[in-house]
């Protein structure tokens, strides 16, 4: 079939209506961080690096966790598109009981993090700041995952527009309880960044009333009677999400972490490389949230197509979405190489930060290929519920090849010259195309796997 046919053309615009909303709602999950920074720094350096170092532990735990309730969208979007649209209540509820387990946890482990703080050797006011930003993150921690179902669900339908409006509707909730409880206004009292966490606690349990408000009467939803008869906890189903779940946790772990172990490695090489290193995690991350979203709306539409037992339209959706991911990264990487000193002096004007940084970003630009052929791979791979193998070649992607081969190029003389930042940014330039070679690859094989399964189920006899 032609790259551009009607068909085609019908499926991107599908996918894109699908997509867009998530990306919307992703860069408003990603200001509410920005907002924080932005407001706690008014505050003071200290409160500034409380949120910092608070945020550095909270973010990663809850990204390994929700990942687990990522589950719930592939789970709802085959039974939708099989049209078993009552059994997802079932699924719903399980998840919900997953949620609010991994939710308790996080709190307890959020209130307890003096070991961890206590292994950073922390000024003491610095480390009684955290550890109370952290107290009060950790009351908004079960909402958050709540909500995270709240979103998987509604997503799993393919109804990505409301998602969006509970995002925005969270930036604009967090700037003004920001505000109030960071600098003490309307007779609260001044809490500095302490109020930034509390601040991120409300807008959580905001975002899940609101969710559970629509679901409770839109008129999609309500047929379903999500909140009636309330199962308790199943086994197998608690098994199937965890089954399909945990991979997706542990993936986004990975991912986060490599950027983590990125900075310590780079952080003997003094503050200027610490900066110029920061300011390219942040624009590529700012960028990710494009071929992300295309990812995520993959995820809908290959699970609802294998859940109709359509396959071969499966197939093309997940080559369509890849096609998406590719044309964006062709122009996010050619105007990242173009604009490089334009985009890196909106961060800084340091000449030796810059320079160093505009490399960077330069490096990065060309792994927008490799980062789009992964992410959508990746995405779709989860709408046939196939999530173990990709997690190992992740982590042989990034952990086995990626950091390896950047720390040989940036310290080592075994290649080439020391190569410093550079080279781990090389590094993940390969780790990234060896991702995306095997993620690709694997999507191929199950993409064809669906379509001989089908091909190969007996036809029933007709009935008379």
């Amino acid at each position: 079939m032609s790259l551009i046919s009607p068909q085609r053309l019908t499926e991107v615009q599908y996918l894109l209506r699908l997509g867009w909303p998530i990306m919307i709602a992703q860069l408003a999950q990603h200001s509410m961080s920005f907002v924080d920074t932005l407001m706690s720094a008014q505050a003071g350096p200290q409160e500034l690096a409380a949120i910092a170092l608070g945020s550095s532990l909270w973010l990663p735990l809850f990204l390994a966790v929700a990942g687990v309730l990522m589950a719930t969208t592939p789970m709802v979007a085959q039974l939708v598109g099989a049209n078993h649209v009552q059994s997802t209540r079932h699924v719903f509820q399980q998840a919900c009981w997953l949620a609010l387990v991994l939710g308790i946890a996080g709190f307890v482990l959020l209130r307890n993090a003096e070991p961890i703080l206590d292994l950073l050797q922390l000024e003491p006011a610095l480390y009684d700041t955290t550890r109370r930003y952290l107290n009060a993150v950790s009351w908004g921690f079960p909402a958050f995952l709540l909500y995270q179902v709240v979103r998987s669900y509604s997503e799993g339908f393919g109804k990505t527009h409301p998602v969006m409006r509970i995002a925005v509707l969270g930036v604009l909730c967090n700037i003004p309880l920001n505000y109030i409880l960071i600098f003490g206004k309307f007779g609260f009292p001044e809490l500095g960044g302490v109020g930034c966490g509390y601040a991120t606690s409300a807008v959580m349990w905001i975002m899940l009333l609101t969710g559970i408000a629509y679901l409770r009467q839109s008129a999609q939803f309500r047929p379903t009677r999500l909140f009636n008869a309330w199962a308790m906890p199943d086994r197998a189903t608690q098994r199937d999400l965890m089954k399909l779940g945990v991979p997706i946790g542990v993936s986004l772990l990975i991912e986060v972490s490599m950027f983590c172990v990125l900075a310590l490695i780079l952080a003997p090489q003094g503050e200027h490389v610490i900066a110029a290193n920061q300011i390219t995690i942040s624009y590529t991350g700012m960028v990710f949230m494009i071929p992300l979203s295309i990812a995520m709306a993959l995820t809908i539409r290959v699970g609802q197509l294998v859940g109709a037992g359509k396959p071969d339209a499966a197939r093309f959706a997940a080559s369509t979405g890849i096609l998406i991911t590719l044309c964006i990264a062709l122009l996010s990487c050619t105007l990242s190489l173009l604009l490089a000193p334009q985009i890196v002096a909106l961060y800084t004007e340091h000449p030796s930060i810059l320079t160093l940084a505009v490399t960077l970003i330069s490096i990065a630009a060309v792994f927008q290929f490799s980062d789009a052929l992964q992410v959508s791979a990746a995405g779709a791979l989860r709408g046939y519920k196939d999530t173990a193998i990709p997690l190992m070649m992740v982590f042989v992607a990034y952990w086995l090849i990626g950091l390896p081969t950047g720390y040989v190029l940036g310290f080592t003389a075994w290649l080439t010259d020391p190569l410093g930042a550079a080279g781990l940014w090389w590094g993940l330039l390969i780790g990234l195309s060896a991702g995306a070679v095997l993620l690709g690859t694997r999507l191929i094989r199950i993409a064809r796997h669906a379509l001989h399964h089908i091909a190969d189920r007996p036809v029933a006899p007709e009935r008379l």
